[in-house]
């Protein structure tokens, strides 16, 4: 697959660790089952969790062991929020809550007007405590940036401070929108596709990420 130049990007971080670029390329083909779909989101947004988290901020933690007492480490702060877009979402919040069970959930309830590609808002609920928690925002595809723009300004009015966007593909087009409304947004994702089709969906990508994990059409 040709690969987009990302360097125009800022804030933009693709994850091409050798695990995750494998399991995307499975999850692409037509062929994979739903039920392989689904443990493929699970996996690759566990991957990816992984490296996302990598820079969290750490405080001590006097704890006893079966030996001793010691001091050790534990993610400073409240709970981290994983907040999946409604419906395509919530196939990477299972995997992340394997990496961090004691992670809350919030959700957004979002869905894109076929014909005017535009987003239209349905269900907001998230945890409180929004100024002190880091969120993680949740969704499969990041294509024209509608959702993604929408559910970041919905945390930001409910007083969200630290928002990562997380996705397994985007396009320029989405990514561009993102950070021409939210350049202190970091996006995270496995691949930055090539453009998006006259119906507003990702090149090469993956097809429509809800209907393949619900087995919907």
């Amino acid at each position: 697959m040709p690969r987009v130049e990302t360097r125009r990007f800022p804030n933009l971080t693709v994850l091409s660790h050798p695990l995750i670029q494998h399991k995307l390329t499975i999850l692409r083909d037509k062929r994979t089952s739903t039920r392989d779909f689904k443990q493929l989101v699970n996996e690759i947004a566990m991957l990816m969790a992984y490296e996302v988290t990598k820079d969290l901020p750490l405080e001590p933690v006097d704890i006893e062991t079966p030996l001793e007492k010691t001091t050790g480490s534990q993610v400073a702060g409240k709970k981290l929020t994983l907040v999946p877009i409604l419906r395509a979402g919530l196939g990477m919040v299972e995997g992340i809550s394997q990496l961090i069970p004691s992670a809350r959930v919030g959700h957004i309830g979002l869905y894109r007007d076929h014909s005017t590609l535009q987003p239209v808002d349905y269900y907001f609920k998230i945890p409180s405590g929004e100024a002190d928690r880091a969120f993680f925002l949740l969704d499969p595809m990041l294509a024209t940036g509608g959702s993604a723009v929408a559910a970041v300004s919905a945390l930001s009015r409910a007083g969200a401070q630290k928002i990562r966007f997380l996705c397994l593909v985007s396009a320029p087009e989405g990514v561009k929108a993102m950070l021409d409304a939210h350049p202190k947004v970091p996006i995270y994702t496995a691949s930055l596709d090539r453009e998006l089709n006259a119906k507003g969906y990702i090149l090469p990508g993956l097809g429509d990420a809800g209907d393949r994990l619900f087995g919907t059409r």
